[in-house]
């Protein structure tokens, strides 16, 4: 293992890699090409945003896959920020930057001086070097929090004037606290709350439940193979469904014109919008990328070596799956697509969990329940959906339009309105998780003003899982 000081590097094995900062931090990553610029806010990685082709963050650790990056990435910044944004670093233990390679076994490590009032910290850089990847150690504080790191990096992050009577601050959206709050700097991705009193209508988008199930055939086995490999962890068969098969065949296709793994392909098309596209509508969905197996019985074999494939292969939820295989220049790329189709019975589940999990932190705080309300709800479902079908993701609609106006648009008449808005998280507890881990979307969830909420969510999208939180007074 190479204990690297600030500029030093060490070359990086072909495959993913782990990075892991331990302790009271939020890590974050930013995705450039050789201008040290983002192209978009999708480039960005944080605990509300937590996927990006190739790399995903999981709590302290950031899993990247240099191979898999976007088309023209040619650097990812890890950056490191205290969980509570109110304190400072030199408050906190020395952050310390721990690296594995693909097998997990330990690659680096980095301890850089103990910072001082700075509130952000870039600790490191996994960068393109000739045909190869190397790992620099950094060090390099701000002082002006993930808002002056994400302007240098060329997030857009715009401050507007503060609404009229507007009740409560929003962290970390690219709103201004209002008047009668304390300000909090503003983050980089508009997902937190907009307080506002409502007004105005706003038509209202519709969205339906899924089909049916659509049989597939089976001619190599797969089937057999997982459905044995699920029963020997106590879960349920598995059927396999011909739009996940037509949706599998067309990223795997994707993925082997490229050459490379990655969740987007080089048409611009995410593995969620083909499996939508396709015509399936899903509640829960998980995917296998994969290159390098010859057989369904090699690319099972592959699924069960490491934790979180061997969980998505196995895990209880899903019901359906499709799956294919492309080859390429002596390669084979896989796509395996686990879901749970989308009903009307199961959204309402997972919609009232949601309800119920912002209770229980309500609870905790010693502040009374939320009730559901049917008109924020259709709302919320609303803009999850439009998210969805327009591939934005924003309080603000593309022609403008704002969480109060659509809480007026479906007939609610509540005099104050919040909103929280996620993606990419696959279950209520995750989101419910990084609401509640994020100051602006945790002071929305723990209003003591608010006293009714609708919840909508929605798959599909560049990041497969878009959730909204309506909040209404």
């Amino acid at each position: 293992m190479s204990e690297l000081v600030p500029g030093g590097n060490v070359p990086l094995p072909d495959g993913a890699l782990t990075v892991r900062v331990p302790g009271p931090f939020d890590v974050s990553a930013l995705v450039t090409d050789d201008s040290g610029r983002v192209r978009g806010d999708g480039d960005f990685v944080f605990y509300n945003q937590p996927t990006a082709p190739g790399a995903r963050l999981g709590g302290d650790t950031l899993r990247v896959d240099p191979a898999s990056l976007r088309p023209g990435a040619t650097r990812v910044t890890v950056v490191v920020s205290p969980a509570d944004p109110g304190t400072s670093l030199d408050r906190l233990p020395a952050p310390v930057l721990y690296v594995t390679d693909p097998q997990g076994r330990a690659l680096a490590r980095f301890a850089p001086s103990r910072p001082r009032q700075e509130t952000v910290l870039l600790l490191a850089e996994i960068y393109r070097r000739g045909t190869g990847w190397k790992l620099r150690a950094v060090g390099q504080g701000y002082a002006d929090g993930l808002a002056g790191l994400a302007r240098d990096f060329g997030v857009d992050v715009t401050d507007e004037p503060p609404g009229p009577s507007a009740a409560a601050p929003a962290p970390p959206t690219t709103r201004p606290a209002p008047p009668s709050a304390r300000p909090a700097p503003p983050a980089v991705r508009p997902t937190a709350s907009a307080v506002r009193p409502a007004h105005g209508r706003v038509p209202v988008p519709a969205g339906g439940p899924a089909q049916g199930h659509v049989p597939a055939p089976d001619p190599d086995g797969f089937l057999d193979l997982v459905n044995s490999a699920r029963a020997r962890a106590g879960s349920p068969p598995v059927a396999l469904d011909a739009r996940l098969a037509g949706a599998a065949r067309e990223h795997a296709a994707a993925m082997a014109a490229a050459r490379r793994l990655g969740v987007e392909g080089r048409d611009g098309v995410s593995v969620h919008q083909r499996v939508t596209a396709a015509g399936y509508a899903y509640l829960t969905v998980g995917e296998h990328l994969v290159s390098g197996p010859r057989t369904p019985a090699e690319f099972v074999a592959y699924c069960l070596e490491s934790d979180q494939p061997r969980r998505t292969l196995q895990d209880p939820a899903f019901t359906h799956a499709g799956v294919a295989r492309v080859p390429a220049d002596g390669d084979t790329y896989w796509t395996a697509l686990w879901a749970t189709p989308l009903t009307a019975d199961g959204l309402a589940r997972a919609e009232a969990e949601v309800v119920a999990l912002t209770n229980t932190e309500r609870a905790r705080a010693g502040l009374r329940p939320l009730s559901a309300d049917p008109l924020l709800a259709t709302a919320a479902r609303a803009h999850s959906a439009d998210m969805v079908a327009r591939a934005f993701y924003s309080h603000t609609s593309p022609e403008g339009i704002q969480p109060w106006d659509r809480a007026a648009a479906a007939g609610s008449t509540r005099r104050s309105i919040g909103e929280n808005i996620a993606c990419g998280q696959r279950s209520p507890a995750e989101v419910v998780e990084g609401w509640m881990n994020s100051p602006g979307h945790r002071a929305n969830i723990l209003k003591p003003d608010f006293t009714h909420i609708g919840v909508g969510f929605a798959g599909g999208g560049p990041a497969g899982t878009y959730w909204t939180q309506l909040f209404g007074a």
